[in-house]
Parts: structure tokens; C-alpha cells; sequence
């Protein structure tokens, strides 16, 4: 079973946790750490044999087009994650539109490639927003990650299917949401980012291992590079919650994603879109 491995390509200070202490204008004072973070994390794909997709903001890419083509040219499929992480529920339709052309427009001239997926900032597509898989469909995008069928306190659409459907009658648009499981009568997150991090590693494998072997589905999971960057700044204004999720384990990642990616099989998640809609045919 092939699962979709990706990277939610944005700076540690562009993070949702810290848009109340670190205003937009602000972001172009801080020394830029996502460059390094991602050649980090293309070295341990190619150690770890593995392809996978770079849901890149296009402030990042309008910055640092040459580390969307090293990206592009290792074989990794470059998507869309918004122009500068604005929560698509903060949007209104034409709005949103104008963010995906902004961000569209900054990936592709960088990386000399179509970009065909997206993932909305923070999972930010749910129940508020009717309108916004109308419009990446409006928009030829051919798959969508961006939901979370969860309850979270930053996010989540816990009515939504766990797993890919087509949420425009009539259009080709998938939506694959990131993965969750079911315990105990419970649904947990279970697809990456502080939930890999701070959960232990077995929950983790598990988790993936269950959706594959028992309900036969691909699992989708993500992660940041600056949870690869125990050296980044410590930012002391954010709140106590935000820092803990944010900074805990950050030495612990690196390891953790080597072991995992050796455990269950990866692949781009435009690749796991294509078998998916051959399901829902």
C-alpha cells in the first residue's frame, strides 16, 4: 500500500501557534531557516529512498526559488500551501482565489512545473467554508489535502470522511484528508506533524499500519521542516500551550522519521490521489 508522504514547506515564525505574537509584516526581520531545513530533509528522503510532495507556501517560493528547483528536480512533486498561511475560513471566495493565483503563480515560475495539488494552512478547509473545494475546483486543481476529520482547538471538520472523496458533484477534484483512526470509540489524529512528534513512535506505526492492513487505505501524512531544526529560535512572547507543542521533541524528529519511513511504504501524494480515484470510480 503506497501512502502519501508530505512536507508543509513554511518558516518556524509563519507557524499558526505564533500568528497572535509575530505579525506578517514582521516575518521579512527574521534570518531565514527553511532552506536549510528543507536540503535536511531531502537528504534524509534520498537516504531513506523515498519521493514525496512539498505543499510550499509562495512567500517561501517567491524567496527562494532555487530551493524549489533543487525540490523539483530531486523528483518531488511541488503543491500549493497558500500564498502566506492565511486559514481559508479567514477568506472569503475571491479572496481565496487570489491567494491560490499569488501562490500558483510564485511555485511555478520557480519550479518550471505545473501545480496541480493543494493544502489549505492549519487544515483550515471545514464546515465554514463550503465555497473553497467550489473554487480549487473552478481553478483545475486536481486534488485537494486539506482537510482534518478531526476536533481540534486550531482546526478540524469532524463530520467530514476520513478518507479521499469528491467534494463537488460533477468535478474531478479529489480531497484526500490527513489520516486518523479510530480507538475506543474515539477519533485521534494520526498523520504526522506535533501528533507524530509528540506521540510515542508506536501509536504512530500502528496507527498507519492499521489503515493499511485492516481498512485498506493509503495513510497521509506530513510534517514541517523546522520540526527537524532543534536549533531554531526560542520564542519566549508565544504562549505556554504553543510553545510546548511547538518545540518538544525537536531533537527526537529526525530519528523518529528515519524509522518510520523505513516501516510502511511512500510515495507523492499526487500518486496515491490517482489510485484513490480509481476507488471512487
Amino acid at each position: 500500500m503506497l501512502n502519501a508522504l508530505s512536507v508543509d514547506v513554511e518558516e518556524w515564525f509563519q507557524v499558526g501557534a505564533f500568528e497572535t505574537v509575530i505579525a506578517r509584516d514582521a516575518w521579512d526581520g527574521f534570518a531565514p531557516r527553511v532552506e536549510r531545513c528543507c536540503d535536511k530533509v531531502l537528504a534524509l528522503f534520498d537516504r531513506a529512498g523515498v519521493k514525496a510532495t512539498f505543499f510550499t507556501l509562495g512567500w517561501v517560493a517567491s524567496r527562494h526559488p532555487e530551493l524549489v528547483r533543487r525540490i523539483a528536480a530531486e523528483g518531488h512533486e511541488l503543491a500549493s500551501h497558500g500564498w502566506d498561511h492565511r486559514r481559508v475560513f479567514t477568506l472569503n471566495r475571491e479572496s481565496f482565489r487570489a491567494d491560490l493565483a499569488r501562490a500558483r503563480a510564485a511555485i511555478e515560475d520557480a519550479a518550471g512545473c505545473a501545480v496541480t495539488g493543494y493544502r489549505a494552512p492549519s487544515f483550515s478547509i471545514d464546515a465554514r467554508t463550503p465555497w473553497a473545494h467550489e473554487v480549487l475546483a473552478e481553478e483545475g486543481y486536481a486534488y485537494s489535502s486539506s482537510v482534518a476529520p478531526v476536533a481540534h482547538d486550531h482546526y478540524g471538520w469532524r463530520e467530514a470522511p476520513r478518507f479521499a472523496f469528491r467534494p463537488v458533484a460533477g468535478a474531478d477534484l479529489i480531497e484526500l484528508p490527513v489520516t486518523t483512526v479510530e480507538l475506543g470509540g474515539r477519533r485521534m489524529a494520526a498523520g504526522g506533524g506535533g501528533f507524530f512528534r509528540l506521540l510515542p513512535y508506536l501509536f504512530s506505526d500502528w496507527a498507519i499500519g492499521r489503515v493499511n492492513r485492516v481498512e485498506a487505505r493509503p495513510a497521509i501524512f506530513y510534517f514541517h521542516p523546522w520540526e527537524i531544526d532543534p536549533d531554531q529560535p526560542r520564542l519566549a512572547a508565544a504562549p505556554l500551550k504553543s510553545r510546548l507543542r511547538h518545540y518538544t521533541n525537536l531533537s527526537a524528529m529526525e530519528p523518529k522519521l528515519l524509522k518510520i519511513l523505513a516501516a510502511h511504504r511512500w510515495g507523492r501524494t499526487d500518486l496515491v490521489v490517482e489510485a484513490e480515484r480509481e476507488r471512487l470510480q
